[in-house]
């Protein structure tokens, strides 16, 4: 896996998170966090999510993505703004049903000077299935594509039921 990192800013309940590089299952537990403290933070308005520099998503950062998605549009009645550059990442973030979650636009948003890089969090193999899965059932409730893509992806997660271990990632 070659790099990634998440980067952060906030001011006056606005967050502004930078993804850079593969954003991977590895990250969920700290995009987790990152989403938990969002909607305890009293003071959270929206969310920026610059996309310029990811080279791969995958479905688990899909999810908790429509998670901060869902998040903001019930609790803030407003749309949260993704920027992506990359064609690809553009489609896919679209093909997710993501243009009913967020605004999203081609421009990038902030300066990276701006941000400081999240820690990651190491988190159980455990931790790490039952993100998966949850990240899996919200893409699922975005729309029957997403629904009929991530089915047997979620009933195998449900049925797994192994021994918990620690991931490093």
């Amino acid at each position: 896996m070659s790099g990634y990192k998440i980067l952060q800013a906030e001011k006056q309940g606005v967050y502004v998170l930078k993804f850079i590089g593969e954003i991977r299952l590895n990250l969920c537990s700290t995009l987790d966090h990152l989403i938990d403290e969002m909607k305890e933070d009293q003071s959270f308005i929206t969310v920026v999510i610059d996309l310029t520099e990811t080279s791969i998503v995958d479905s688990t950062t899909l999810g908790l993505l429509a998670k901060i998605g869902i998040f903001a549009k019930k609790h803030r009645k407003i749309l949260p703004t993704i920027v992506s550059t990359n064609e690809d990442i553009s489609r896919l973030v679209l093909s997710m049903g993501f243009d009913q979650l967020f605004i999203i636009v081609e421009k990038a948003a902030t300066d990276i000077a701006h941000l400081s890089e999240i820690p990651i969090l190491l988190a159980s193999e455990q931790e790490v299935r039952e993100k998966v899965l949850a990240a899996h059932k919200v893409l699922m409730e975005l729309n029957e594509s997403n629904r009929a893509a991530f089915k047997d992806l979620v009933q195998a997660l449900e049925c797994d039921q192994g021994p918990a271990s620690s991931v490093s990632y």
